[in-house]
């Protein structure tokens, strides 16, 4: 055993605060605790040490808000809010507007068939939230993710998508089952017409099986519906999204990333989450299903036939030199991917007569990094025109072709649009492991760059909202289903 560092996690039974360790072995990186009521506990953190070492190599740490919404008092993860420990600024800005789904899926967090109560902010709950969000400084929240529950089960949700749009939100991506949206052409394009940037469909494989164990039925037709009617509907910005369980669906990691290269004309990312086990779970079962970063990057590995390697990943922070050489050059600051190093991983491929071709063959990412690295420093030196120079030099390490042709007008403007014809000419192949009360990570919550709103007032990191804080806060502001149902008597909706 190798003691890598010292941390803080929580006992996935009581919730306390835990002092934690993570270590090396055989080279799997573990995390261990002991909570002085419920004993001992031991899970996987990355599995692949020498892959966690050359992460960590890119880590940034970011410097959170200037407007932290709460103070410390009970100290990390329970003064959520965000606190002015916290370390990152809001990059994805998260609004559950239901808890209402038209599915009941065994893997789903967040349900009203299974808490017994709606939480359903109001209008005028969510335009606060917005207007909440968009007053973060330095850095205002540019993307939004409307989620839930099933956000569609709300008639209002293009009115709330066109407001989001008004406020001054860049980005608006609706977080769905696709039900609707496979049922509905016109639906479609009234989200389009609404200001809808992407649909984030739930997304786990390609045969009936896999969503009898996640959904609870088969939808493999229902997601090539959506899929088909995006395409009708002109609409060209699809996220396949992936919950990946070992032993259920990931043999079928190679067939999605080619499925989504199949339908490249609207589909722009696959983004694979390993499963978030909650709940109390026997340590053989969360083995039987526990898959890390690490496991799945060999996976693509291994199922794209070598298209794509262990080595054409790169965790989240990589880009933060881009968006501070390109910021520092006009004067102004970009959104920081400042998550921790062990937060996800990714990589862009191009689609080229039916192979995959990662963004690592046409360009030296590391060489490229440094130099944007290099300009960013100069300006800060005072040395402009050098840090000009630095960013023309950035592209020695750029193939000329397409890359360079739409990479370069993101350097010299920095803006949404190019940087929207870029994404467009690629897939972004990624994994973001979000943390369970088992392999819980204190150092990773406060370096968490999605944030949800809530009516409170409050900002609060993805995976202290899903495994301490959401029963909570729903059911505080919740109403039991059967008075919903009451309140809502003259509306005709069985959705729950």
């Amino acid at each position: 055993m190798r003691e890598i560092k010292r941390t803080k996690s929580i006992c996935p039974e009581c919730l306390r605060v835990l002092d934690a360790v993570i270590f090396e072995e055989n080279n799997v990186v573990y995390i261990r605790k002991e909570c002085p009521e419920h004993g001992p506990f031991e899970d996987v953190y990355w599995s692949d040490y020498k892959i966690y070492e050359r992460a960590k190599k890119f880590d940034l740490i970011g410097d959170g808000l200037e407007n932290p919404r709460t103070t410390v008092k009970s100290g990390c993860p329970y003064d959520c809010g965000i606190c002015p420990q916290h370390k990152s600024h809001t990059v994805l800005a998260i609004i559950d507007v239901t808890n209402r789904c038209n599915l009941r899926c065994p893997v789903c967090f967040a349900t009203a068939g299974t808490t017994g109560y709606v939480y359903e902010p109001t209008l005028d709950e969510i335009k606060s939230m917005l207007i909440n969000l968009r007053s973060n400084k330095p850095i205002p929240a540019d993307a939004l993710q409307l989620s839930g529950g099933e956000p569609t089960v709300r008639e209002d949700l293009p009115e709330i998508i066109k407001m989001a749009k008004e406020l001054g939100f860049k980005h608006v991506e609706v977080n769905t089952n696709g039900l609707r949206m496979a049922s509905d052409p016109e639906y479609c394009r009234a989200l389009k017409e609404a200001g809808m940037s992407t649909v984030y469909l739930q997304f786990d494989g390609l045969t009936p099986d896999v969503y009898k164990f996640t959904r609870g039925v088969d939808l493999v037709d229902i997601k090539k519906k959506v899929i088909e009617n995006c395409r009708k509907a002109g609409i060209d910005s699809v996220v396949l999204v992936c919950t990946l369980i070992r032993g259920v669906n990931d043999s079928q990691v190679g067939d999605i990333i080619k499925f989504a290269a199949e339908n490249f004309d609207v589909v722009r990312c696959v983004n694979f989450q390993p499963i978030s086990l909650c709940g109390r779970i026997p340590v053989e079962e969360r083995m039987k299903m526990r898959i890390t970063i690490p496991d799945w990057i060999k996976l693509v590995k291994e199922q794209t036939g070598g298209q794509i390697r262990e080595s054409d990943f790169y965790p989240v922070p990589t880009v933060v030199p881009i968006s501070k050489a390109v910021g520092a050059l006009k004067g102004r600051r970009y959104v920081e991917f400042t998550a921790h190093p062990h937060c996800g991983m990714a990589t862009y491929v191009f689609v080229e007569g039916g192979r995959i071709v990662p963004i690592t063959r046409y360009a030296d990412v590391d060489k490229f990094i440094e130099e944007m690295d290099k300009v960013h420093k100069c300006v800060e030196m005072g040395h402009r025109l050098r840090a000009k120079l630095h960013l023309v030099w950035a592209l020695r390490h750029v193939k000329f072709g397409m890359l360079r042709k739409y990479l370069w007008p993101v350097l010299k403007t920095g803006s949404y649009k190019s940087l929207g014809k870029l994404h467009r000419k690629m897939i972004l192949i990624s994994a973001m492991h979000f943390m369970d009360p088992y392999n819980f990570d204190l150092e990773r919550v406060q370096r968490c760059v999605i944030h949800y709103a809530v009516p409170d007032g409050r900002i609060i990191p993805f995976c202290t909202m899903n495994s301490i804080h959401r029963p909570v806060i729903e059911k505080a502001l919740g109403i039991p289903v059967e008075e919903w149902r009451r309140r809502r008597k003259a509306e005709v909706s069985a959705v729950i």
